[in-house]
């Protein structure tokens, strides 16, 4: 149905990737493993979302990277489209990478926050790539970092601290937490807050919710402090 509304399977299949993963740069083999499609059909559908305005590109120390474009006019209504769209969708099931992580990562004990920072939004000033603040199971959750590490192919830094020392850290302002607070983020896992959505990783800049018609058919550890 997807395919016949948006015109190809690969660009259902990459919108899908931009607009569940807003935030999060790829480049195109990176792309090309996620919707397991043909780069030369990727890159014709980016050339196409490129020239839309959907997505734009920016280059990084030598490699381009595409990520959409939230400044597009019908950023917030497509993303509603596609972050409603039912896993039960398997050819998209991919392409929803940070529900995946998160469900992995909630997998690991009781998470209370957890976000993606760092290399996963390309700030390499940041002193980790995953932080997770509850009570979990250590093992666990490094092994979830290393499926991570062998998907993208490059080491990453991830930070886990309790509740406990989360508050005290807090309390005392803590530079490396205060730090990673406040870095570009993308937020996998807030049980911090109430409004909580358990689909696609929201983000603090997102538009207020835009309801869609139902159908009526039917450690390696590492803390850089």
């Amino acid at each position: 149905m997807f395919d016949q509304l948006f015109g190809s399977k690969t660009r259902v299949k990459l919108l899908s990737l931009f607009l569940n993963n807003p935030d999060r740069p790829y480049y195109v083999r990176e792309i090309t493993r996620k919707v397991d499609e043909q780069i030369n059909s990727v890159r014709r559908e980016l050339s196409n979302l490129l020239a839309i305005g959907i997505v734009r590109s920016d280059s990084t120390n030598n490699r381009l990277y595409y990520e959409v474009n939230k400044k597009y006019q019908f950023y917030a209504p497509l993303r509603a489209i596609f972050t409603n769209i039912s896993l039960d969708e398997p050819q998209l099931k991919e392409t929803r990478e940070d529900d995946e992580l998160a469900k992995k990562l909630r997998s690991s004990g009781n998470v209370e926050l957890a976000f993606l920072t760092g290399t996963f939004v390309r700030d390499h000033k940041a002193s980790t790539d995953i932080f997770i603040m509850g009570d979990v199971n250590r093992s666990r959750v490094n092994k979830v970092v290393q499926e991570v590490e062998k998907e993208l192919n490059k080491e990453i830094n991830f930070t886990i601290m309790t509740p406990e020392d989360f508050e005290y850290r807090l309390s005392l302002n803590d530079r490396f937490l205060t730090g990673i607070l406040e870095s570009k983020k993308i937020i996998l896992v807030d049980e911090t807050k109430a409004d909580i959505r358990p689909v696609a990783a929201r983000l603090k800049e997102d538009p207020v919710d835009i309801p869609v018609a139902e159908d009526t058919g039917s450690q390696k550890e590492e803390s850089k402090e």
